[in-house]
């Protein structure tokens, strides 16, 4: 095990517009989702003071980053226009960057002109579900901007990925394709790549969990690695359960992707996402 452990030297900082992010323990990204339409109805903000107070909550339970979006990319949302996105991401962005000055903020969005605002707006990584696919100009901007990036993988978009399922070998095509796509990012000068397989994005249940037994598979890619299964499909079809009941499932999916390497857990629930870090980290080391 220790071999491997030197072989695979992944980035262990990120460059947060000059605050410095440590991945020697794994991180807490705290979903917040400024939509009508989110797939977990308890996660929707529909105000600036439910913004705040969330964000409160979050950091508070020891959220090291807040990851804000303002389109739905659940499977067959609604498309909404680059404008309408940033009228509801903006004012958030603005609001939790003057309440929580401190706070580490990535933002969930395809877009490079919502990408060009939200880190003008006081944002501070990017978190990309189109993997770059989505808008050919994200990766140049992501690269003259200098921020932290999470390239995730997905075919197709929101509306049509679920019909784009079909893989000879999952994970080596998912390795392939973000491969070339970290090769192109380098290029360009990126920095801070982080990796996101994508959980449920052009991905069957059962597909999604034959990711996750073969997750550390990943690490050949030699970049952190995200992992967000927070309430999805792979939990509440499989176990035939309600969203709302689906915290035990997440833990469990969760407490797997650390023993394989995960380095971001991304979630709804904060403190109960610590506390599975915290007794991993301490029955593990």
């Amino acid at each position: 095990m220790e071999s491997k452990d030197k072989f695979f030297q992944r980035k262990s900082t990120l460059n947060c517009r000059g605050k410095i992010l440590s991945l020697d323990t794994p991180l807490v990204m705290g979903i917040l989702n400024v939509t009508p339409d989110s797939f977990y109805a308890n996660s929707r903000l529909a105000s600036i003071n439910e913004v705040l107070q969330r964000a409160e909550i979050m950091l508070r339970e020891g959220a090291d980053i807040l990851d804000i979006g303002g389109y739905s990319s659940r499977p067959g949302a609604t498309d909404i226009s680059p404008d309408e996105e940033l009228d509801r991401l903006i004012p958030a962005i603005e609001a939790i960057v003057q309440a929580f000055p401190e706070a580490i903020l990535s933002v969930d969005t395809f877009r490079a002109k919502v990408t060009e605002a939200s880190i003008a707006a006081g944002a501070h990584i990017i978190n990309d579900i189109g993997g770059g696919t989505l808008d050919e100009a994200m990766f140049e901007t992501v690269a003259r901007l200098q921020v932290p990036y999470i390239l995730m993988h997905m075919r197709g978009t929101p509306q049509t990925m679920n019909s784009l399922t079909d893989y000879e070998d999952l994970v080596l095509e998912i390795i392939d394709e973000l491969q070339a796509k970290v090769a192109g990012l380098k290029k360009l000068g990126v920095h801070d790549i982080i990796l996101d397989p994508g959980f449920g994005f052009a991905k069957t249940v059962e597909q999604n969990f034959e990711l996750m037994r073969r997750l550390e598979e990943l690490r050949i890619l030699e970049l952190p690695l995200l992992v967000g299964v927070s309430r999805k499909s792979m939990t509440y079809k499989f176990l035939g359960i309600d969203q709302s009941e689906a915290l035990a499932g997440t833990i469990a999916l969760n407490t797997i992707a650390l023993g394989k390497g995960a380095d971001i857990l991304r979630v709804h629930d904060v403190k109960e996402t610590k506390q599975t870090i915290q007794l991993y980290t301490k029955a593990t080391h």
